[in-house]
């Protein structure tokens, strides 16, 4: 585990952003090993990410957030300060396919990502054997169409229970309700089985083959109130032609869905994105 803090900041740009912020860290003592920055001119917007050696200050995360708190104030910022060493609460949903969820499992065991599974919910039975292997809890919330209001009740409740950090959507088929988009904003990680914008919606390997595209992809963004519209984190394609099918579109695009979602995920836990409006900047 990382023995470092992570500092991220976005404000109106500026001058004098940067040097302010270092100043305080180089007066605490703060050691910088990473720093990353970007100006928006289009929206004059500021955006930076350091890594700050842990044992390099005298105080820990609370004390830092207290005494920073005031430069945060004066550039109006949005900021945070988190613990590298502290790995985020992932809460895993998924629906009848495994592909993304068994990926993320792998490299969750083999130590590839830093993150806890907290556990894993579902709409579907069949993944409880595999996961339980693991010593994973899971959850069989089924979603019937006449009492869906219930059925995320029950989501919402063992979100708070588990007091999830993060929640990936690993192909869960399901439409989240307007109240926990907006209760997990930003928290909510969502795989989307095309190249996004083109071909929202269901089945879109079927709409791309219709389509004759030439290319087939995968992206990763945050889940909003508008269905596959939120920030996107991540894409990829992979090539493909007039000789394949839709099987082979499915077969292909899913591989390009796990390393496009675990990137994502990848960005999220180490605190690369920052989002601004419906797009992002992804420090990688």
């Amino acid at each position: 585990m990382s023995e470092t803090y992570r500092l991220v900041m976005s404000c109106q740009d500026r001058i004098g952003i940067i040097s302010t912020v270092t100043r305080f860290i180089a007066e605490n003592g703060g050691w910088i090993i990473e720093a990353s920055q970007h100006a928006d001119a289009a929206k004059n917007w500021f955006f930076m990410r350091y890594v700050i050696r842990a044992d390099s200050l005298p105080f820990g995360v609370e004390a830092f957030r207290s005494a920073f708190a005031p430069i945060g104030e004066h550039f109006a910022a949005e900021w945070r300060i988190t613990d590298a060493r502290v790995p985020k609460r992932v809460v895993l949903m998924v629906s009848r396919l495994d592909h993304c969820l068994t990926d993320l499992m792998h490299r969750w065991r083999s130590n590839e990502m830093e993150f806890d599974i907290a556990c894993v919910i579902s709409n579907h039975e069949n993944l409880r054997e595999f996961v339980e292997w693991h010593g994973i809890p899971y959850h069989y919330v089924p979603v019937p169409r006449d009492d869906r209001q219930h059925a995320f009740d029950q989501v919402n409740h063992l979100l708070e229970t588990y007091a999830a950090d993060v929640v990936v959507l690993a192909r869960y088929m399901q439409i989240l309700p307007p109240e926990l988009c907006i209760k997990y904003a930003g928290r909510v990680i969502n795989i989307h089985h095309s190249f996004l914008p083109s071909f929202i919606g269901a089945k879109p390997y079927h709409k791309a083959f219709e389509r004759g595209v030439k290319l087939v992809g995968a992206t990763c963004h945050y889940v909003t109130e508008e269905l596959d519209a939120g920030p996107i984190i991540e894409q990829d394609v992979v090539r493909v032609s007039h000789d394949d099918t839709v099987e082979d579109l499915v077969r292909l695009g899913r591989d390009v869905e796990k390393l496009v979602l675990a990137r994502g995920l990848h960005y999220h836990l180490e605190d690369r994105v920052l989002v601004l409006d419906n797009k992002t900047v992804v420090f990688n």
